[in-house]
């Protein structure tokens, strides 16, 4: 059996306000948008993300999250923030190599250490 890693399935309660917003975020490109919005580095090139409709709030920290690694980290979260992400407080120490931020319906995510400080 051989399995290809698709998609990472996102639950929103606005897949095409987040899926845009992640697609801008990435700059990556918009695959599919009719039954949620599928986003990808490019239209060939997988896995992806597909933002999925879920009318329930969001109501604890994910169990599941993506990690970005920038070439330079600083540069990358004040590029995030400016786009309308938010620092998140899950609890962190001050002496993390990464940051955690929030998107727009409060999802975590991680901008790592950067490529050439590692």
């Amino acid at each position: 059996m051989t399995l290809e890693w698709e998609q990472v399935i996102v639950d929103t309660r606005d897949p095409q306000m987040l899926g845009r917003w992640w697609a801008e975020a990435l700059g990556w490109v918009i695959v599919d948008d009719e039954d949620g919005v599928e986003i990808r580095p490019s239209e060939d090139r997988l896995p992806g993300l597909l933002f999925g409709n879920d009318p329930s709030a969001k109501q604890v920290k994910n169990r599941l999250h993506l990690d970005f690694r920038p070439d330079d980290q600083d540069a990358e979260v004040e590029r995030l923030l400016a786009h309308g992400a938010r620092h998140a407080d899950v609890g962190q120490t001050g002496d993390e190599p990464w940051v955690v931020l929030l998107d727009p319906e409060g999802n975590e995510f991680c901008v790592l250490s950067s490529r050439r400080g590692a």
